[in-house]
């Protein structure tokens, strides 16, 4: 089989696919054929080596993938063979709250990635991906839409009635967009680009705002909500946007801080934190029982993620660096 791996050195030069011998299987672990994978910024920084520069290579990249279950091994019954299946981001993950064992079980880092013709993954691991959705969409949801989903319903309890902010056009915040128009709230978006603002009204968000145009988006928000600021911020910016955030995040709200796209700014000043009584929540992807909960809304809603372009697999360089440009609305997703 061909496995895409970082070999000796980080930088998306430095990938390459090489041949391997296809996995045995286990007891308690299933073979899926693996035929679409979607890339998030964790990957970028961890294929160029800002993620983790101490990472022990060679290293097989990516966190998110989908594909068909072809074998499965000894006490195997949650799944079978022919069931197309995503594997969760962090494999040990099954429910309640994250440990500290569960995290070291994160793909495409802790442990191998899934950009592989083959990847065995547990069983207990794995789930069942919308069937409306097709291969390329399926892909895009193990990081990204469940991290969403976990700050703003399993963590969050939004309702229709909330006014939900998210920050730029990536994948987490287009589904919060999704999830919370599906929901009834109203979605508040930012970019630094028209044309991506066009189509995040497009996609049913009720106000839109050009931080290029409105350095002091905040002060907009505010705006927007006659003084009272948003029930939620889907924050991914982290150090540079999170000052903001707090200004635009109503009293008793909630800040979901999932990213750390932006360069860092100047040090956090946590007095509107206490003065409001905003609750600031780390949101580190999800786990399976969230995945399976997600999975069932959005197939009862019939959403669609936003997929920007597909890439071939033996375009991953190419598709790793329409991610480093940030030309993108949505997910890349890299197609067998």
């Amino acid at each position: 089989m061909r496995t895409c791996q970082l070999q000796n050195t980080f930088g998306i030069d430095s990938l390459s696919i090489v041949d391997q011998p296809v996995p045995a299987v286990g007891p308690g672990q299933v073979l899926v054929r693996m035929t679409a994978w979607s890339l998030n910024y964790r990957d970028l920084m961890t294929v160029t080596g800002t993620y983790n520069p101490k990472m022990k290579l060679p290293v097989t990249p990516l966190s998110d993938g989908v594909g068909e279950v072809i074998e499965v091994g000894a006490g195997v019954t949650r799944v079978t063979a022919g069931d197309r299946v995503a594997g969760i981001f962090m494999e040990d993950w099954i429910n309640g709250e994250l440990n500290a064992a569960a995290a070291k079980s994160a793909r495409g880092g802790a442990i191998p990635g899934q950009l592989a013709e083959y990847v065995v993954m547990k069983a207990d691991g794995v789930v069942l991906v919308p069937e409306h959705l097709s291969d390329e969409e399926a892909a895009t949801l193990p990081c990204a839409a469940v991290t969403a989903w976990h700050g703003l319903v399993t963590d969050g309890d939004i309702t229709a009635d909330d006014i939900v902010l998210t920050l730029g056009t990536g994948g987490v915040s287009l589904f919060a967009a999704q999830f919370a128009i599906a929901i009834g709230a109203k979605v508040i978006g930012t970019s630094g680009s028209d044309e991506k603002l066009q189509r995040l009204r497009d996609l049913g968000v009720s106000d839109t705002i050009n931080y290029r145009k409105t350095p002091d988006w905040s002060a907009r928000v505010l705006e927007l909500t006659r003084g009272t600021g948003v029930d939620h911020v889907v924050e991914v910016g982290g150090a540079g946007t999170l000052p903001q955030s707090l200004q635009a995040v109503r009293m008793g709200g909630q800040i979901s801080l999932i990213g750390v796209l932006s360069e860092p700014g100047s040090a956090i000043n946590p007095i509107p934190i206490l003065m409001k009584g905003v609750r600031v929540q780390g949101i580190y992807v999800g786990s399976r029982v969230m995945f399976e909960s997600m999975n069932t809304f959005i197939a009862k809603h019939k959403l669609r993620p936003v997929v920007d372009r597909v890439f071939a697999f033996d375009d991953v360089r190419e598709a790793f660096r329409h991610m480093q440009s940030g030309a993108h609305f949505g997910k890349i997703v890299i197609r067998h």
